[in-house]
């Protein structure tokens, strides 16, 4: 995840300033992938070999230096090319997709679910509080628009996106003792129940203020 460009980054020598962001972001994540407290600007750039001075001229926060390092996910769909409209195919495929990107990048997502659990003014930056995983979810389960319509596939995704992920990951492995097979095994036998839960009884409506 690229993030938001800075005014000095945005001036002249476009090509070099890319490869001095470059460096910061690949530094950042390996401090990351090292495990310990977040990384600051200053540890980061002292990676990089790059100045304090110069580093904040990219990263005028912390945050936004996390932000930035935060893995950045290309894939549109992660609905398997052969899955057609069976929406067990569709979700299973979708799902275990999504968790390997998780457990591949768990450094990382660990960091940003520290980050996104702080207040924020702004909670709509972070990547944990955009819901990208939903509009995955909720591509898989289209075919049951029919039958669960919009709304209800929409709190059904919500539903399985509680039950998939970071926040899960943490759980499944740090309090049950789960190790990471066990618990994508888990999180992904949770998200098929709560697809034949669906199936037979629509997800319960969102009761705002409870």
């Amino acid at each position: 995840m690229r993030g938001v460009s800075t005014p000095y980054e945005d001036s002249g020598r476009s090509g070099q300033k890319r490869r001095t962001r470059s460096l910061l972001v690949a530094a950042t994540r390996e401090l990351i992938a090292l495990g310990g407290a977040a990384p600051t600007i200053d540890q980061a750039a002292s990676h990089a070999g790059i100045s304090r001075t110069t580093a904040y001229r990219y990263f005028p926060s912390q945050k936004s230096l996390l932000v930035a390092a935060h893995p950045e996910t290309q894939a549109i769909s992660y609905v398997p090319d052969d899955a057609g409209d069976d929406p067990e195919k569709r979700l299973r495929g979708t799902v275990e997709a999504f968790i390997d990107m998780i457990i591949e990048t768990e450094p990382q997502q660990r960091t940003m679910l520290r980050l996104s659990l702080e207040p924020d003014p702004s909670p709509s930056g972070l990547p944990l509080r955009q819901g990208r995983a939903i509009g995955w979810f909720t591509e898989a389960l289209a075919p049951l628009i029919p039958r669960l319509t919009e709304d209800g596939v929409h709190r059904l995704a919500l539903a399985i996106r509680s039950a998939v992920g970071i926040e899960s990951l943490v759980w499944l492995t740090d309090v049950a003792g789960l190790n990471r097979d066990q618990a994508a095994k888990m999180m992904t036998w949770s998200a098929m129940a709560l697809l034949h839960a669906a199936m037979d009884s629509a997800p319960p409506l969102a009761q705002h203020g409870s």
